[in-house]
Formats: structure tokens, C-alpha cells, sequence
């Protein structure tokens, strides 16, 4: 599967509500939504300017729904799937947050923090409309045609 437009990767993203894989306070299940959110506000605030690793931060979870089990199959599945829309920047730390053995560069040790905060945090990350234009910023970039001249 391979994400062609924003509204495909929100319908997917909201589809993640009530998914409750994630661990978060005392080991119960989480909502996968929700601690995407609480990622990616941990992300805005520790990168503001860093717009496609915040993005990386609610855009995590889309693997989990349609293939659904071992995290670093849906890992993959997710990075295929955002990586023509979005680009390898967003793509490469979704990938390599699942795959602990692969050496950690800065993006992916911010990921993985602002991860693991959102599991026991206890805040209101807004709604992932909030994030429509964040989650256009990559998407519009790639999109436009090469400058001639």
C-alpha cells in the first residue's frame, strides 16, 4: 500500500482511535491515537523547527492498523506506505524506531524519547487535525515540480 494523499494518511491515522497496542501508564494497553499525538507534541516542542521529524511522530502508528502484530513488520509497512508521499526524511526514523539493533542518529534518538515520554505522559495533545498542516509541509514539498532556469 503506498499513501498518495494526506486525506488517505488521516483517514488511516484516525482509523488508529481505539487501538490499543501501545503500553502506557503501568504496562496497560494504550490508545495508539492518542500517544501518536502526545509524541508529536512532545516532537513540536523539543524540535519546533524540525517540521518532518515532528511528523514522524503521529504517522508511526498507520502500520499498526492494516497489518496489525509484529511492530517491525508494521514499521515496515508504514515507511513504504508514507515514504512516496511524505519522503525518506519522515520515512527513515518510522522505519528504524522499530529496529533497535540499527545505529541511532539524532532524529531517531528524538523519536524514540519523545516515544517513550508519551507512554506515561498525561496531557491533552490537541486532535489530529491540529496536524493536517504539518502533515502537508512534506507532502506539498515533494510535490512541487523542479525549479528550471
Amino acid at each position: 500500500m503506498e499513501l498518495r494523499a494526506v486525506e488517505e494518511l488521516m483517514d488511516l491515522l484516525y482509523a488508529c482511535r481505539g487501538a490499543r497496542d501501545v503500553r502506557g501508564r503501568g504496562g496497560a494497553p494504550a490508545d495508539a491515537h492518542d500517544h501518536a499525538l502526545r509524541t508529536a507534541a512532545l516532537l513540536r516542542h523539543g524540535r519546533p523547527a524540525d517540521k518532518e521529524l515532528r511528523v514522524a511522530g503521529p504517522v508511526r502508528p498507520v502500520g499498526r492498523l492494516p497489518w496489525p502484530g509484529e511492530p517491525t513488520m508494521g514499521a515496515d509497512h508504514a515507511a513504504d506506505a508514507i515514504r512516496a508521499l511524505l519522503g525518506e526524511r519522515v520515512a527513515g526514523p518510522v522505519l528504524r524506531h522499530a529496529r533497535y539493533g540499527l545505529p541511532a542518529d539524532d532524529d531517531l534518538l528524538a523519536l524514540r524519547a519523545a516515544d517513550e515520554e508519551a507512554r506515561t505522559a498525561c496531557f491533552d495533545a490537541g486532535v489530529l487535525e491540529d496536524r493536517r498542516t504539518v502533515l502537508e509541509l512534506p507532502a506539498t514539498r515533494d510535490s512541487r515540480p523542479a525549479m528550471v532556469g
